[in-house]
């Protein structure tokens, strides 16, 4: 069967869940191709007075080079003008037309039916049908399993399948969201016995973090006033209580991410609230809401204003009956801002959907080249796919709670982390996290069980170094040296820490006692450099300060080695001032012996050497001033000649370009330990422990 440029997501009423299918989608097929379009026929309002949530968010979070205006036909006022004036048709024409003027400038384009808002329903289902047959989409139908029976969900689905394909518009997948945990199996049973065959089924459960508004929403919803805690305004509402009795009775009464509502009159309740949030005894807190129009008292401010507040506090005049009834009426919707709802929806399309059939189904995309996108989705899979166990050490920073968060939430790795236990579990609920003992293994090292026999470990590894047992014990209560023993034991498949311990502390023990593979002499690291169109690798950008030339051909044959594992088509440039013959000097004589050191070691291997970094990335200049090279110009790893050149060329690149830089990831090494840097972000930890999984897979 031939494949669509385009998929269609359809639903037959609102609030169905569609963001979960289109975000999901859009990360799926970035993996595929470079350009991903989206079209949403009819948005509800003009740009000017609101953005579309779903265009916005997936425009603005996975960087989509399309343009806002062009991405729609009509607002759903002016589609219901034409359906008044008797012109129906020429909402299909032009929603064709439209789309048609965009369609050649990318690969694939998702295409958003309505969301059934307002006025003109009637008109939208028979409209989403017609677009989808004359765009010749196939489709991804969505319906909503919330307060349906199963006989409600069944009817639904099959109806709402049968309007499609009675119009000859072809049936992907049906997805039920939202339904009953305890029914899942049963609505699957159910609908698969009826359904074609060839119809993808996914049965999705109501997921309170994508269900539950943040405070931003409560915010936006109530039109409330920030007083204090702007900054935490992602945290997540997943239930809210009045704060109308007595304290000790309103204590008993707080769980995970609560929403307070009280009368701004009872500073009672908010003084509680603010207490039992930074209090290890109770859950983390979502926010509150002080109501009736009353102000707090100026001491009252004062203490507040003096503390550190770590949840939002809004005001609203309206009496807490009226503000909880807006509340409980919230309908959440993904804002581009929200990165955690983003990444849960993309987990749950994961999980949930068969995406291998689904991209043979849809999917008519033979990418050329690697994309970051598409690197980094690989990594993902290859990660999950054999999973592995990986240490943590710097257990207690807040950046490698949340990745693991992410990790352990997506399920591409085992996790441990080390430190101090009730400082982690503080600081995990205080950041409400989902970590708990029972998916991610904490342990303080100098409890461990495994305390002794590591530091004998040690003790007997080093006792020729002039290691004594008094000094081994005091280097294994050290989390960095505690988490190396594990991976050197089998306790752990690698280790990942330097958010806040220098690369040297890092890597220390691995040089001590994991030691370099049989036949490499040199640890040395390269740094993945996800650039908008491609990745490529640098090398050497963090360990080797001024290799010689013996070193740098280690440094490239390792670097081609890691490339290979990871997708890369290796062609080596080794980079000088000077490129060819052209230049003189030690510096560039040294690269000159790198190279032809590289080929004589591995002849197989595509080099080119002295060349500049303009001549090897750069075709039209690779041609200008080496022609004939089959690396000038389309070089893939690029070695530099000192550290100095290769730190700052990769900071600079990172910086100027936008580009992600992973890394740096350690070559040498008998099992993987790698190295953050300290100024890291959450992404930058999440993807190092991914590289790592893959590195002990290897």
């Amino acid at each position: 069967m031939e494949k669509s440029k385009n998929i269609f997501i359809a639903t037959a009423q609102p609030f169905s869940g569609k963001s979960i299918i289109a975000l999901g989608l859009v990360d799926l097929l970035l993996s595929k191709a470079q350009k991903v379009g989206y079209f949403k026929p009819i948005i509800t309002q003009r740009p000017e007075v609101s953005l579309d949530t779903h265009i916005d968010t997936l425009i603005n979070h996975f960087k989509l080079p399309i343009d806002y205006n062009k991405s729609y036909a009509f607002t759903k006022e002016e589609a219901n003008l034409l359906i008044e004036s008797g012109h129906p048709e020429d909402i299909i024409d032009t929603i064709i037309e439209k789309y048609k003027e965009q369609e050649s400038n990318y690969d694939l384009t998702i295409i958003e039916g309505s969301d059934f808002l307002g006025e003109g329903t009637a008109f939208e289902f028979d409209a989403n049908v017609m677009i989808a047959k004359n765009l010749a989409a196939p489709v991804i139908i969505v319906i909503t399993g919330e307060g349906k029976s199963i006989a409600q969900i069944v009817n639904s689905a099959l109806l709402t399948v049968q309007n499609f394909r009675s119009r000859k518009v072809r049936v992907v997948a049906l997805v039920v969201n939202k339904a009953a945990e305890d029914r899942l199996e049963e609505i699957q049973t159910t609908l698969r016995a009826q359904l074609r065959k060839d119809i993808l089924l996914a049965v999705i459960p109501q997921i309170i973090e994508l269900k539950s508004p943040t405070m931003l929403e409560v915010k936006k919803h109530l039109n409330a006033q920030v007083m204090f805690g702007k900054e935490h305004l992602n945290n997540r509402a997943d239930h809210f209580i009045f704060g109308a009795m007595q304290v000790p009775n309103f204590l008993n009464h707080i769980k995970k991410n609560v929403l307070v509502v009280t009368p701004g009159d009872r500073s009672d309740i908010v003084l509680a609230t603010l207490q039992a949030d930074i209090s290890q005894n109770y859950p983390k807190i979502a926010g509150i809401v002080v109501t009736g129009g009353f102000e707090l008292p100026e001491s009252v401010l004062r203490l507040i204003g003096g503390s550190k507040v770590s949840i939002p506090i809004l005001a609203v005049s309206e009496p807490s009956f009226h503000a909880a009834t807006k509340v409980a009426g919230i309908h959440s919707k993904i804002q581009a801002t929200d990165t955690d709802k983003i990444q849960t929806a993309i987990t749950i399309f994961r999980k949930y959907m068969d995406v291998e059939r689904l991209e043979k189904e849809i999917a008519n995309v033979k990418p050329s080249g690697v994309t970051p996108r598409m690197f980094q989705y690989q990594l993902v899979t290859r990660a999950k796919s054999q999973k592995k166990h990986i240490v943590l050490p710097e257990g207690k920073d807040d950046r490698i709670l949340k990745a693991a968060d992410r990790l352990v939430k997506q399920g591409v790795v085992n996790i441990t982390l080390l430190g101090n236990e009730d400082e982690i579990v503080d600081a995990i609920n205080r950041l409400g996290l989902s970590l708990t003992p029972q998916n991610c293994q904490l342990i303080d090292p100098q409890k461990s069980v495994h305390f002794d026999d590591y530091a004998n470990t040690l003790f007997e590894l080093r006792k020729g170094k002039n290691m004594l047992m008094g000094m081994a014990r005091d280097l294994m209560s050290d989390v960095a040296y505690y988490g190396t023993m594990m991976v050197h034991k089998g306790h752990a498949d690698g280790m990942v820490s330097g958010a806040i311990h220098t690369t040297a502390h890092t890597i220390r023990p691995a040089l001590q006692f994991i030691k370099t593979r049989p036949g490499v002499s040199l640890v040395s690291s390269i740094f993945f450099m996800c650039l908008p169109d491609r990745v490529t690798v640098f090398g050497d950008c963090a360990i080797n300060i001024d290799p010689t030339a013996e070193e740098l051909a280690e440094i490239a044959i390792s670097s081609v080695e890691t490339s290979s594992k990871f997708g890369i088509d290796p062609k080596v440039a080794m980079l000088s001032y000077s490129s060819g013959a052209s230049g003189t000097g030690d510096d560039v004589e040294k690269v000159r012996k790198a190279t032809q050191l590289i080929r004589e070691k591995n002849p197989e291997i595509k080099v080119e050497g002295p060349i500049q970094y303009d001549a090897a990335v750069d075709p039209a200049t690779g041609i200008q001033k080496m022609p004939g090279s089959e690396v000038a110009g389309n070089a893939t790893i690029l070695i530099f000649p000192d550290l100095n050149t290769g730190n700052n060329t990769y900071k600079a690149v990172q910086r100027e370009s936008g580009a992600v830089a992973i890394g740096p990831i350690l070559q040498g090494l008998n099992k993987p330990v790698n190295d953050l840097s300290r100024g890291c972000l959450v992404d930058d930890i999440f993807n190092t422990v991914v590289i790592t999984a893959i590195q002990a897979q290897q």
